[in-house]
């Protein structure tokens, strides 16, 4: 097996942080994928994963192995994308992380993207703000979608594209009759939201915080009824329980075709939130991540975002 599969093998153990998963995405046995390791060790001469039933990390050396596979594989997929484009005409993959909250809005942008240059592939996938950081710092991530704030007070190596502000609102099932979709309401403050059972995401999700910020400073203090990481058993557990919970105005908007839900917009506090791109500030982008940045800047594209965004619009 050829040192640059084993390597591409090491990244993907990183990601799942598990054999059995890394082999099922490598579309390899967990087997091949133990004998692949081994192998590699043997060229390196020095033991690259903590050994044990299960997947404990790496050492401190297979942690520099891990380090330089994922600078070749970018590499490889920079030359890639150079090989293969054509100016107007990129081509190749563009991995993008977005937090939960703002998935709906990630989804147009890929698919906007993708429409315009059929030859790139966007790759979305929902992650938390730590974890887009990180695959933004090692090289597994081309952009992130989330929260800017978080960068403002971290001074990270990170350059930002803003997209839009948050804001958020109840949401409920619609008091009397029975809807055909889901209307707004009248505004509510978040000391009245905080007296209902509400569901809410779990705590080391930033947008939790966000929320749990905002109650503290509407005086309330809030035992959630559920809690999940999950955006789409929120508005479950809304549709088919007695609770209700507090979203942003992007899941809103996605959710609001299940009929027989209302969305009242919080205040008092007034909560906004700056939503951005970001990318590691480097000097070459690929081709695909070029013609992400420009539509990124597009007037067009940040006027559709900010229609599906903080204002519930069409």
């Amino acid at each position: 097996m050829n040192l640059f599969t084993s390597l591409r093998y090491v990244v993907a153990l990183h990601e799942h942080r598990h054999f059995g998963r890394a082999a099922l995405a490598c579309h390899i046995s967990q087997p091949a994928l133990s004998n692949a390791l081994r192998a590699l060790e043997a060229e390196f001469g020095t033991a690259i994963v903590k050994r044990g039933r299960a997947f404990e990390g790496f050492t401190p050396e297979g942690e520099l192995i891990f380090q330089a596979a994922q600078r070749i594989l970018h590499e490889h997929e920079l030359l890639k994308q150079e090989l293969k484009s054509t100016d107007g005409h990129p081509q190749g993959q563009l991995r993008i992380g977005a937090v939960p909250s703002v998935m709906p809005i990630a989804a147009r942008f890929a698919a906007m993207l993708q429409a315009r240059y059929p030859g790139i592939l966007p790759i979305v996938r929902s992650m938390s703000s730590p974890d887009i950081e990180t695959g933004l710092e090692n090289l597994a991530l081309d952009m992130g979608l989330g929260y800017m704030e978080r960068l403002s007070r971290r001074n990270m190596p990170f350059k930002t594209i803003p997209q839009y502000t948050e804001h958020y609102f109840l949401l409920r099932r619609a008091i009397g009759a029975a809807q055909a979709s889901m209307q707004m309401g009248n505004e509510l403050s978040w000391a009245e939201a905080a007296r209902l059972p509400l569901c809410l995401l779990t705590p080391e999700m930033h947008n939790r915080t966000i929320v749990d910020a905002a109650l503290t400073e509407a005086g309330a203090q809030v035992v959630p009824a559920m809690e999940t990481d999950s955006v789409l058993a929120l508005a479950l557990s809304v549709l088919d329980g007695q609770v209700c919970s507090i979203l942003p105005g992007a899941l809103v908007g996605a959710i609001r075709s299940f009929g027989e839900l209302e969305a009242l917009p919080l205040f008092s506090p007034t909560v906004t939130t700056p939503i951005g791109f970001m990318v590691l500030d480097m000097n070459r982008p690929s081709r695909a991540l070029n013609a992400a940045l420009e539509l990124a800047q597009d007037p067009t594209w940040l006027q559709h975002a900010s229609a599906h965004s903080g204002l519930l619009g069409a």
